[in-house]
């Protein structure tokens, strides 16, 4: 099993020319397929107060897993597609939301950027 991006990577490429799945894999298609998932990920939630959102019986846990999952693996799709390095991309974004919001701004505020 793989257990690095790189490694997830390659295995959805393999699982997605195993099955010729390639000329539906467009970063348009792929996209679409991840706020598809996002939403079914949302699903779960509706109508749950937040501590009933912390609390989710195994059931309701095991169904935000797998499509946590899902939305993974098409976010890795999609970076394999447009040769995004995801780790890169990530920590790239982490160091500029650090200057976006200060510590001293930010601590315990819901703002944005713009409103600290």
């Amino acid at each position: 099993m793989p257990d690095s991006i790189d490694d997830l990577a390659l295995a959805l490429s393999r699982f997605a020319e195993a099955r010729d799945w390639g000329p539906f894999h467009s970063p348009k298609n792929l996209a679409s397929a991840l706020v598809v998932e996002a939403g079914e990920l949302l699903e779960p939630f509706q109508w749950l107060s937040e501590d009933d959102s912390r609390a989710l019986s195994p059931e309701k846990l095991q169904a935000v897993s797998d499509e946590m999952a899902d939305v993974l693996l098409y976010l890795v799709q999609l970076s394999s597609a447009l040769q995004v390095d995801l780790l890169a991309a990530a920590r790239d974004k982490l160091a500029r939301n650090a200057l976006r919001y200060p510590v001293e701004r930010a601590r315990g505020s819901a703002r944005k950027h713009d409103e600290l």
